[in-house]
């Protein structure tokens, strides 16, 4: 089996892949996506840093200067949003979006947050284990970062149930060749969050509160289209990642119990144990860049115009930096995982990220005597966000 994201098989298990690609193909063309697959830890770096790529073309070419098809007309409310939020420009827009949300996501804001964070974490663990269990991503994983967000945006209580599956939705358009059910679903999902966002910043330009919606609101450059894209793009990138993070983490123990037994030994191993599950099983397996200036990657150039696939999870697994990478180690000392990414678009919110990782695992640690797996989980069919579909477990206190 080659490289193959829509492939199951691949999907639940892309590490024995990777390795023959760093080891043979650490730069090859994949004809499916027409993009070049890169596999190797330093180059994945280095492409993420280096400003002759981009995460969009559009600031300096149109589609049809670029070789591009037009995107269809049904996709504009679609690429409306996302494009208006900082990921998906560079400079300078970039930097003038960035340097305005950042002011929420200062260290000190950051870790402010922390009590909150562990109270919602003792709370959902409390209920998880008084029931005896259940799915651990739908009654603890999900919910968490959800609420945390949520309460940051200010979004209404009797409102956060639509959050989730407008965010699920909208990601749908980021998987390799999105089904046309898919994009029309991401679309429908993107113009009804867009819809209710602008709602919700109007209500609040009126009578502002203490949240980021009333914060962007009543700043003067930033465009409702930009209040939008922003606000969609911290709830997506501020629980997809964490929801994955904790369901394939807490599967990766599972199948490793030595290392859980060792972390549940000793408490402080925590802060390593979350960085070494993020990039034991990453949950972003891939990020995209258009090539704006021609690059040469292992003598070989790739050209402006070309899309480059940087494999995250192989990266993370590239024994050139880790060592035995391919073995969980909770207590990994040595570990420069790309997880949250490098360069401009490093993830904003990792810190927060860190913080709801830590309190949800330790507050499970702390509060369940024994967590036991009731069956085998399943992956969801996605490859680019890739998490489980449920992870069902017996919880005693």
């Amino acid at each position: 089996m080659g490289f193959d994201p829509w492939n199951p098989d691949f999907v639940a298990y892309p590490y024995r892949v990777y390795d023959e690609l760093r080891r043979q193909a650490p730069v090859s063309y994949f004809e499916p996506t027409g993009q070049w697959l890169i596999a190797r830890h330093a180059d994945v770096n280095a492409l993420l840093r280096d400003r002759r790529l981009g995460r969009s073309y559009l600031h300096v070419a149109t589609h049809e200067e670029f070789g591009k098809p037009p995107e269809p007309e049904f996709q504009e409310p679609f690429w409306r949003v996302i494009r208006a939020g900082m990921l998906d420009v560079e400079p300078p827009v970039h930097t003038r979006l960035r340097r305005l949300v950042s002011k929420a996501f200062t260290p000190r804001m950051v870790e402010s947050l922390r009590p909150r964070v562990r109270a919602v974490a003792g709370s959902l663990v409390d209920a998880y284990v008084e029931k005896g269990g259940g799915d651990l991503i739908a009654e603890v994983a999900e919910p968490l970062p959800v609420t945390v967000i949520a309460e940051m945006l200010g979004i209404p209580d009797q409102d956060r149930h639509l959050l989730r599956p407008w965010s699920a939705d909208i990601c749908g358009m980021y998987e390799l060749n999105p089904s046309p059910d898919a994009q029309h679903t991401a679309v429908r999902a993107a113009s009804e969050f867009s819809g209710y966002l602008k709602a919700l910043a109007a209500r609040r330009r009126r009578s502002p509160g203490d949240d980021l919606v009333s914060a962007l609101a009543q700043i003067d450059e930033l465009t409702e289209d930009e209040l939008v894209g922003t606000c969609v793009l911290l709830l997506n990138a501020g629980h997809e990642a964490t929801v994955n993070v904790t369901g394939n983490g807490w599967w990766s123990l599972f199948r490793n119990p030595g290392e859980l037994a060792r972390l549940r030994a000793d408490r402080s191993l925590l802060p390593t144990a979350v960085e070494e599950l993020m990039r034991w099983d990453t949950p972003l397996q891939m990020f995209e860049r258009w090539v704006l200036e021609d690059v040469e990657v292992h003598g070989v150039r790739i050209p402006r115009g070309a899309e480059v696939a940087l494999l995250f999870g192989s990266a993370n697994r590239d024994p050139a930096v880790f060592e035995d990478p391919d073995r969980l180690d909770v207590g990994r000392a040595d570990n420069p995982h790309i997880s949250f990414g490098a360069g401009i678009h490093f993830c904003l919110g990792a810190p927060l990220a860190r913080i709801e990782l830590l309190e949800s695992f330790g507050a499970l640690l702390d509060r369940a005597a024994t967590l036991e797996l009731r069956e085998e989980p399943s992956w969801k069919p996605g490859y680019v966000i890739r998490g489980l579909e449920a992870l069902e477990l017996t919880a005693t206190a």
